[in-house]
């Protein structure tokens, strides 16, 4: 991977995050540090549209919560309160990791990179997320949105297997979530990538990012 040009990566930070300020998603698990309910909205968010999980997110935490009460539960009840969001993989491993939280970590989500991926269900975007937007900590996610804006805007080419693809985009992306500020940046990528960098008809003209983009038509077109 090329070396990234520091004054590029300064513009996209700050140009992200100022736009984020104005015109990030209000988004009810956004209103919370709790981190067992930023769990339950990373899970539920897995594979389903935001606009679909959210009446899901409300009504299962009226049910459940705290990750006490979920792991107190049966997996037949829980399956129920899940009835409907589809991917039920998703509710078995959300109760397993309740009842494992409580058994080995005393009912608290541990804010430590290793021992949350050890959790079921729980993998790199999941556990980056959490530690994040709970915890406040420096951890990098990589979701379809983000992955996208990422490879537009620093021009990354699709070269060899999809895993090497993978995995560069995972460095990119831990190279250029600031400091002290994963939590505001990581939640700006993805919304950047759901409501403007669109895999199709991507919003260009009103991107925040635009004079910084490898990929946006002006600088594609000064290149060739």
């Amino acid at each position: 991977m090329r070396r990234l040009d520091r004054e590029q990566v300064r513009q996209f930070q700050q140009r992200l995050l100022r736009w984020y300020a104005r015109h990030g998603r209000d988004l009810p698990w956004r209103r919370t540090r709790d981190p067992y309910r930023i769990l339950v909205s990373e899970i539920m968010l897995q594979q389903t549209q935001v606009e679909r999980v959210i009446g899901y997110y409300e009504r299962f935490l009226r049910r459940y919560p705290t990750i006490a009460t979920l792991a107190a539960s049966s997996e037949p009840q829980v399956r129920e309160a899940w009835d409907g969001l589809g991917y039920y993989a998703r509710a078995r491993n959300l109760h397993r990791t309740a009842r494992q939280v409580t058994a080995e970590h005393d009912g608290v989500l541990p804010d430590d990179l290793d021992q949350m991926r050890r959790l079921p269900g729980i993998g790199r975007y999941t556990a980056g997320a959490v530690l994040s937007f709970a915890f406040g900590k420096d951890a990098a996610i990589l979701d379809t949105n983000a992955a996208r804006v990422l490879r537009r805007v620093f021009g990354v080419r699709a070269r060899g297997t999809k895993a090497r693809l993978h995995g560069r985009l995972w460095e990119l992306a831990e190279q250029v979530t600031p400091a002290g500020r994963a939590d505001r940046f990581n939640q700006a990528i993805m919304d950047l990538g759901a409501t403007v960098c669109r895999a199709r008809k991507p919003e260009c003209p009103r991107c925040p990012v635009r004079a910084v983009c490898r990929s946006a038509p002006e600088t594609v077109a000064r290149i060739s």
